[in-house]
């Protein structure tokens, strides 16, 4: 962690932030994503730079969240999530989402991204299963773990953004935009649960 990275939580935000801190586990440094019914998303912004080859990085939960369900907004909190947002030109996107986010972008003075693509630890959903985030079609899931994952187990993940990005957005854009920011998040905003989970190795290529 250096100061390029920024906790970011939402506007007026009463709920407590996510906790993110520097750990070692078993010897190997890593992320710690500390969550208690909290909220905060670990951001990198990026100078709209060309998408990668490929992200790469090591995972694990060791507390879960019981009550995580993605495809509903009473359950949508994860133990951890791997993003990237994307320049995607607005005018690309569907005309009432389009109306939402310029909306959003006025109330809470943010320049929010149009596309976030997320790589979640879910629960019951299908491993592999493409979801839109409840409470908004510009932030999209690949869900990669399920909770009858073991935990505390080093799990090791590489994408081809390329292709998770057109399997989310291609619909609106063949093309793959820039990348605008990477970022790891925890949150139990909605169920008011705790987890804990660790992320190390976050890598691009090329």
């Amino acid at each position: 962690m250096g100061p390029a990275w920024r906790v970011v939580g939402l506007p007026q935000q009463s709920l407590p932030l996510t906790r993110y801190a520097v750990d070692t586990v078993g010897g190997r440094p890593a992320l710690r994503v500390q969550v208690a019914a909290s909220y905060g998303n670990l951001v990198q912004d990026l100078p709209a730079v060309p998408a990668p080859r490929t992200l790469s990085w090591s995972w694990r939960v060791q507390q879960a969240n019981p009550s995580t369900d993605l495809r509903s907004k009473a359950g949508d909190d994860t133990a951890v999530k791997v993003c990237m947002s994307f320049e995607l030109n607005i005018d690309q996107v569907p005309f009432l989402e389009r109306q939402v986010l310029r909306m959003a972008r006025a109330s809470t003075g943010q320049d929010l991204p149009a596309a976030t693509l997320c790589w979640v630890w879910g629960s019951a959903e299908a491993r592999g299963a493409l979801l839109p985030d409840p409470f908004s079609r510009r932030v999209r899931y690949i869900v990669l773990r399920q909770s009858q994952d073991p935990l505390s187990t080093w799990f090791d993940e590489t994408r081809d953004v390329a292709a998770d990005f057109r399997r989310a957005f291609g619909d609106e854009s063949p093309d793959v935009p820039p990348v605008t920011a990477v970022i790891v998040s925890g949150d139990g905003d909605n169920t008011g649960a705790t987890s804990l989970a660790h992320v190390a190795d976050l890598r691009w290529q090329p």
